[in-house]
């Protein structure tokens, strides 16, 4: 459990608390050439391998679904990878939330009246402080300019931004040491080297918010290119953050994948005309499937990606991929 003490800069009313139960995976991943990365160690084994973060308590992952395999075999061989980073590298929503609920609760009422069914609300949802099933219904994975609009449609557009700026500041303010990556993600991006793919970070975060997820998850020398949804012509659920992904590492959508948490970035990916697969970090199921995922797992040490990831992963030579 991981709970930060009370600070008197902090805002009155917030508490955060999040749970992170330490992992029991012992993970080794394997190329074609079957060279296993481990945690200090590393062996070159004789027979032709499989990709396996393993754990050890579970015994061999059972295989994929060869449905959901089959949907993203038309990648091969694979060339990139585009991640999204709130919710998909980190779970970083629950910080997220506390930052929204507990601003939100502190609003004066002249600035946060609000229209709803034409109906005027005293404060924001009449006082009541939000849900984590109205944070991920109406908020996660929203642009902030979009969300300052649905949010506070009577409020002046430049209060309701000033509103945007200071949640992402509270956030950043809380998230120091508190982020972990989701379970198996620093072992794929091992594999991901290992394999010389070409890889690209794309999110609606402001950058100030992108930089320092990406910072305090070890990852920022990983990605060779940050692309901000705020910086493209339209964010998500638009195609163009993706599009633009692919532009600045020159791949080809026929031949990458997309990791995302959201049906707004789900449905962006699809757009593009990239497969995405969707991690089930806090979105209900249906939600990703219906706004188009082709694979829903976990997180990064789901069976079903691993079974996924030796159908369409390059071939190798001499330890390194071809292209």
């Amino acid at each position: 459990m991981l709970t930060p003490r009370a600070s008197a800069s902090r805002p009155r009313g917030l508490h955060l608390s999040i749970s992170s139960a330490p992992s029991s995976r012992s993970i080794s991943i394997s190329n074609r050439n079957c060279v296993d990365f481990r945690r200090g160690e590393e062996a070159t084994k004789k027979r032709r391998g499989c990709i396996s973060w393993t754990a050890s308590s579970e015994g061999t992952p059972a295989p994929a679904d060869m449905s959901t395999g089959s949907a993203l075999s038309k990648v091969a061989p694979l060339e990139a990878i585009l991640f999204d980073i709130d919710g998909t590298l980190c779970d970083s929503d629950p910080i997220h939330f506390l930052a929204f609920r507990d601003l939100l609760q502190q609003l004066a009422v002249s600035d946060a009246r609000i229209v709803v069914a034409g109906v005027f609300q005293v404060g924001f949802n009449d006082g009541v402080p939000i849900t984590e099933e109205f944070y991920s219904a109406k908020i996660s994975g929203g642009h902030n300019d979009d969300l300052a609009r649905a949010l506070f449609p009577d409020m002046d557009f430049e209060k309701a931004m000033k509103f945007m700026d200071d949640k992402e500041a509270l956030f950043r303010k809380l998230a120091v040491g508190q982020l972990q990556a989701v379970d198996g993600l620093h072992d794929l991006c091992r594999w991901i080297e290992g394999h010389n793919l070409k890889r690209a970070a794309v999110t609606n975060a402001p950058r100030a918010n992108a930089e320092f997820m990406l910072s305090q998850l070890g990852l920022t020398d990983f990605f060779p290119v940050l692309v901000i949804g705020s910086e493209c012509a339209r964010a998500k659920p638009f195609p163009d953050p993706y599009l633009k992904g692919l532009e600045l590492i020159g791949a080809s959508p026929q031949h990458t994948i997309i990791f995302e948490d959201s049906a707004s970035g789900v449905r962006a990916g699809v757009a593009a005309g990239m497969p995405v697969v969707g991690l089930t970090t806090r979105n209900p199921e249906k939600v990703l499937s219906d706004a188009g995922a082709r694979l829903l797992i976990k997180d990064f040490g789901d069976p079903k990606l691993l079974s996924v990831l030796e159908e369409i992963q390059p071939p190798v030579a001499n330890g390194k991929a071809r292209y």
